[in-house]
Parts: C-alpha cells; structure tokens; sequence
C-alpha cells in the first residue's frame, strides 16, 4: 500500500488558509494526511486591520475560527507557534511539536518593517495583528479620556501621526476621517484639538495608483482634517514623538501622542534562517509557486515574491493575489502527487480599491475604469464579500459580510 503525502501548511493567512481549503477539495478523505499549523485558533482579515485600529470596527468583527471553515475529516488542525523552519530535514519544529512533511506550504505572513530608523520598534504601534490592532483603538481613546480629565491639558496626546501614505496608511487615515469627529464628541474634545498628521518618505501618496484617483484621496482626506507631510522621512521616533527630516539639514520634532507605523513589510524572519535565498524574508518564487532550489517547498502570500514582467515590479503582496496563489499551490501539490506536470502561477488581477472610510473609496478597475466615491466603497465591501466566500461559502459571507453598503 502506497503511503499517504503528508502536506504542512504553516499560516491561515490569505495564502495559506486558501491553500487548505483548496486541499480539500483536491484530495479525497484518505488521499493525504494535511495538517494547518497556526499560532491562533483563527484567521483574521488582515484587510480590514486599519478599521479595527481605529475604532470603526470591532476587533471580533475581523476574525472567524478556523474550525468554521476547514473540513475536520480531510485537515487536522494544530494550534501552535513555529519556531523553525528545515527545509533539508523536511521538518517543522513548533512549541507543540515537531512535524515532518513530504509537502510543505509555508504561508507565515508579513512583518513590519521599520528600516532601522531608531526607536521606531519601541515608539511606534503598528497594525500587524487583531491584538495590535485592539490596543491602538483603545491607546487612541486613552489618550482622548485623559485630554479630557487632566486639569492641565496636554494637546500633544490628541495628535496622531501615521507613518506611511501607502495602502495601509491611507486606510487607517480614512477610518481615522470617520472616528475623530465621533471621539471628540464622546470625550468632549474640541475638533481643532486634535491634529492627524500623515508623515511619508516618498514623493508620493499610494505610488502605483492613478494621480488624478491619488489627488481625490488626498483631497478627500484633507476635507476630514487630516494633513500630509510627504517627502520628509521619519529619522527617529521617541517616547514624545517622532524626528522627520525636511530638508539636507533641517529636522522637525513632532510631538505625538500616539505614532502608527504603516510604512512598509516584510516576510517572517523563519525564513531568513533557513537555506532559502531571501531579500527581507520574501522569496522571490518559481514560476510554479516553489522555493528554488526546493521542489517540496511552496511559498504563498507575503512571503513570496513574484515579478510583474509587464513592469519589471513585484506584484504587490495583496490578498488577492495570495488567496489565488492558494488554489494554484493546491493543485501543483496535488499535480506532484499524482506524478504530472505543475502549473505556471498566472495572477488574474481583477483591480485594486483603496477605502477612504466606510463610505468612500477610489479604485482602478476592470482593466483601467476609474471609479471613486459611493460607488468605489460598495465595490470595495463586495471584493471584501467575495474573499469570504471564496473561503467558506455563502455561510461565512452571512456571518462576516459586510452589507452596509450605503
């Protein structure tokens, strides 16, 4: 009797979970022993972090258990921390065991990136996770009820700096648009108190996206208060705020009560001590989604790097392309079983929106169209919608989806 492929996939991110519940259906109960290993016992929308961050969300909202969305007969699931990664001995050490495989799907996510810049990983919350996300909503709104009890008030608490103008940042500012003005009334603050100050090293807001969609962000976010610092690095961050550069010799201290950095990402540093060839902790994967060098080993999600040869770019790390590249894996793993030829990933990209808050967003869609507005936010929760349900049905589209669409 044959033996069974024994299939690990690290991560129920995008990439990963998309991965198994792709397994599932390539594989019969008895063809193969898949086992997903994840620190929680849920998945959380990553996408929908910067709603949660800023209070528009409940952090519960974001996250479903895994169990609601595998199929126990087919997956065994393990709630465990990996903590090392050997490719060469086909194993996976985590704080709940060791694990063998004889395919490995390694879907571990992203981490934040703060380029060296001093203080920055003390100084500076970032919105990796649904517990960091929860601890900046209720940091934000500290600092709001203490404004409001000291008797010597201290403006500097009700300013907030977003470090970054790429995707996330601009979410979070959007959100931010939306909850200030909510804030300041629960709290009894006045809105000219408060100062949302967004701080980016590039030249520009969303790089990538069309300017004259970046202008109506910007001008949208600017009409909710929020102001815009491009082009001057943040050069240190310290427990009062951050140090941006100006200028070749002119600094700016920027007192701060609260600093959110969103500036920037890269792969799980497991990677980096493994054999694998990695430029921040990302591997830049075959055409068929495997590690080179490493024909059992397949990278999703963040931690793969994939060239756009129209542009000569990286695709950019997007739920999207990670969930696709999921049912790609699926069945190159299943193709490696059953002894046939794997598959080139192809990304079929469908467009991007970036939400301005919960009504208001910009996109470039279906292969160019402009869209802004109400009708860019609704496009936005249906792409949130359909993420859902490529996951677990129509089911977790009525538990999770979000259907406010006006």
């Amino acid at each position: 009797m044959l033996k069974r492929p024994s299939i690990l996939v690290l991560g129920a991110g995008y990439g990963g979970l998309s991965t198994v519940v792709n397994l599932q259906k390539e594989f019969g109960a008895d063809a193969a022993d898949i086992t997903l290993i994840n620190k929680n016992d849920y998945h959380y929308e990553s996408t929908w972090l910067h709603e949660a961050a800023a209070g528009t969300m409940k952090p519960e909202d974001v996250r479903y258990d895994i169990k609601d969305v595998i199929d126990s007969v087919k997956v065994k699931f393990v709630q465990a921390t990996v903590e090392a990664i050997d490719v060469e001995g086909k194993s996976v050490k985590t704080d709940n065991g060791v694990f063998t495989y004889d395919y490995l799907v390694i879907g571990l996510g992203f981490e934040g990136e703060t380029f060296g810049i001093e203080g920055l990983d003390k100084y500076a919350l970032s919105i990796a996770n649904v517990k960091a996300a929860r601890y900046i909503r209720e940091h934000i709104e500290f600092q709001f009820a203490t404004w409001s009890t000291e008797e010597v008030k201290n403006d500097d608490r009700l300013t907030i700096i977003v470090g970054g103008a790429g995707f996330t940042g601009i979410e979070f500012l959007g959100e931010l648009g939306n909850r200030v003005p909510e804030l300041c009334k629960e709290f009894d603050v006045p809105r000219e108190k408060v100062r949302v100050l967004c701080v980016e090293a590039a030249p520009m807001v969303l790089p990538g996206f069309d300017p004259e969609l970046v202008n109506y962000a910007v001008g949208q976010l600017e009409s909710k208060g929020i102001e815009f610092s491009i082009g001057t690095p943040v050069v240190e961050a310290t427990p009062e705020g951050v140090n941006i550069k100006k200028g070749d010799d002119e600094f700016e201290f920027i007192k701060a009560g609260t600093v959110v950095w969103a500036a920037g990402v890269r792969g799980n540093r497991l990677i980096e001590a493994t054999p694998i060839e990695s430029m921040r902790a990302r591997v830049k994967v075959d055409k068929d989604l495997r590690a080179p060098g490493y024909s059992d080993v397949f990278i999703v999600g963040d931690c793969a790097l994939m060239i756009n040869e129209a542009v000569n770019r990286p695709y950019p790390p997007t739920a999207q392309i990670a969930m696709q590249q999921g049912v790609q894996a699926a069945k190159n793993i299943k193709a490696l079983v059953d002894g046939t030829d794997t598959h080139t990933f192809v990304p079929d990209l469908k467009g991007t929106v970036c939400s301005l808050g919960h009504d208001d967003a910009i996109g470039d869609v279906f292969g160019g169209k402009k869209v802004t507005g109400k009708k860019a936010s609704f496009m936005k929760k249906m792409i949130d919608n359909r993420a859902l349900y490529m996951i677990g049905g129509a089911g977790l589209v009525l538990k999770k989806g979000k259907f406010n669409v006006l």
